[in-house]
């Protein structure tokens, strides 16, 4: 899986909205505490917004906040709102592939990556993330040393 610059942002965003508490932040607030360009930034709240995740206020008091409580709100839902499907081979969902022959068996492959993706990103809330508190095997998995080797 990769992670693009726009999904990193949403995330940051989002966390930074639930850190929060519930209190409104303008654009600028959340760019400048995330390190996020505000241009980019005003892009991706109209994709969350649009996806329910946060809400807007207009006004001289207005902003951003996050729209449902921060423990309802997974990673999984932030990254589906501004990048789509979490897993997908050529643009298509792994269980619409079709292999024949040798490779017969890679779509279960897919199938398997993207469970395996959902396994993290599903369980884990941006209360999570903003309260530093990750379920236990998302926290054993990043504590395992073979999590930090690059290959």
């Amino acid at each position: 899986m990769r992670v693009s610059a726009r999904g990193d942002y949403a995330v940051r965003a989002v966390i930074e909205l639930a850190a929060a508490g519930g209190k409104l932040l303008t654009s600028e607030r959340i760019a400048e505490a995330q390190d996020i360009p505000v241009p980019f930034l005003t892009n991706i709240l109209v994709a969350l917004r649009r996806a329910e995740i946060v809400a807007s206020q207009r006004g001289t008091d207005g902003g951003y906040r996050l729209a449902r409580p921060a423990p309802e709100i997974s990673l999984a839902d932030v990254i589906r709102a501004v990048e789509g499907p979490l897993a997908s081979v050529r643009g298509q969902r792994p269980e619409t592939l079709d292999y024949h022959g040798a490779s017969e068996p890679l779509r279960d492959v897919w199938v398997a990556l993207r469970a395996s993706i959902r396994d993290v990103l599903e369980v884990v809330s941006v209360a999570d993330v903003a309260g530093a508190e990750l379920p236990e095997h998302v926290a054993n998995l990043a504590g395992s040393p073979d999590a930090w080797k690059t290959r």
